[in-house]
Order: structure tokens, then C-alpha cells, then sequence
């Protein structure tokens, strides 16, 4: 994003002072032509995503930097599979990437299979708030010829305070993950319901997930 915000604007580093996890890429492009004065109905803003989209390309065929993590988190694969098999569990994205980046991102580590027939969820495209997202991914399932839940009936994983916010906005119950920027204090003081340090004990996992 960095990268194509200075090949668009000509300002190096413009996410620098921007908190970037569990937010949604509409929000954080906001806040970067806010942060350096630029406004929203510049004309470059409606090519920023497809700059940035060809950007991530080039950046997913590059060497991971040695101290990145290179690969799948521990109990993401396992968990996928045994939540795939069941006809009563329907998996969604919920996430503040742009749709098509979201894709990208996880068809690298071949994951986007899990989510892809038809892909269901809510994506960071528009909305600056990233609660919205919820409804909308719950919606979505219905109205793929899935069931019409009630966000009780629905469980946000995720791995930041912003993801716990989500679920506990929407009246959904929430499993947090220490995996990402955050700790497992930082999770359990943002009101996760439960805090896993990773997700490698599936049995462990489901439990949480189906009731």
C-alpha cells in the first residue's frame, strides 16, 4: 500500500504513523489522504486499489523477508478442513482487505478454497467501519441459499482487539487469537470470549466454535 500510495502521490512512507491490523483498506486510504492533506475526490484515489492490487502481486512472487513468517499459522489447515466437512458449519471471510486482495493473499497459501464456492463474507472495499461488516457477511450466506442466522449464531475469529469489537457490536460471540500484533492479555482485556495462543488444538478450537 506504501508503495503504490508514493507511485500515485509522491509521499514516501504515508501509512507510517497508521495503525494498520483489523482495519479495512477504505479506511486506511482515508486516513493517509487525511494524514498528508490530499482529498478524497483526488483523481488518482479511483486507481489507488488497482496500484496497490499489482503491487501485492509483485510482492507475493517475492522471497519472504527471513524474519517474516513463511507459511500457514499452526492449526489454520486442520481447523479449515474439519469446519469444511460439516454441512451445518458455513465458513465466511470477514476481513478489511479488499476483496480481491483478501483473495490473493490466501490463494498463495492455498486457502481461498475453503471460502470460494461461492465465496461469502464482507470485505474492506468501502465501508470505513469496519462493524458494518458483520450483517453483511451474515447476510450473505442467506442469501446464497445458506440459513437466516442471527449473529448469535455466529463465531468471529480473529487476532485483534478490532475483531473481538466486531463480534461483541454485531451480539456475536468472539475466539481471538495471539498470532498477530497482539498478545493474549491484550485479547482477553479487549472482551474476547475466548483467547487461543494459536489455533494448533483443534479439538480444543471446535469446541469453542460449535455449541
Amino acid at each position: 500500500m506504501s508503495r503504490a500510495f508514493h507511485e500515485l502521490f509522491g509521499i514516501a512512507d504515508a501509512f507510517g504513523s497508521i495503525p494498520l491490523p483489523g482495519r479495512t483498506d477504505a479506511w486506511l486510504l482515508a486516513s493517509a489522504l487525511e494524514i498528508h492533506g490530499l482529498p478524497r475526490d483526488d483523481a488518482h484515489v479511483l486507481t489507488f486499489r488497482d496500484a496497490y492490487l499489482r503491487d501485492l502481486a509483485r510482492e507475493l512472487e517475492q522471497p519472504p523477508p527471513s524474519n517474516a513468517l513463511n507459511g500457514v499459522l499452526p492449526g489454520v489447515c486442520p481447523l479449515l478442513e474439519t469446519l469444511a466437512s460439516r454441512d451445518t458449519v458455513h465458513l465466511g471471510l470477514l476481513t478489511g482487505n479488499y476483496e480481491i486482495a483478501a483473495r490473493m493473499k490466501l490463494e498463495h497459501f492455498d486457502l481461498w478454497r475453503y471460502f470460494s464456492s461461492p465465496a461469502l463474507g464482507a470485505f474492506g472495499d468501502h465501508t470505513l467501519d469496519r462493524n458494518l461488516l458483520l450483517p453483511r457477511a451474515i447476510a450473505q450466506v442467506a442469501a446464497s441459499g445458506g440459513p437466516s442466522v442471527t449473529p448469535a449464531d455466529a463465531v468471529v475469529i480473529g487476532d485483534t482487539p478490532f475483531d473481538v469489537a466486531v463480534a461483541k457490536h454485531g451480539g456475536a460471540r468472539s475466539v481471538a487469537v495471539a498470532t498477530g500484533s497482539h498478545s493474549a492479555e491484550a485479547l482477553r482485556a479487549s472482551g474476547a470470549d475466548v483467547v487461543f495462543e494459536d489455533l494448533s488444538d483443534t479439538p480444543a478450537v471446535l469446541a469453542c466454535l460449535i455449541t
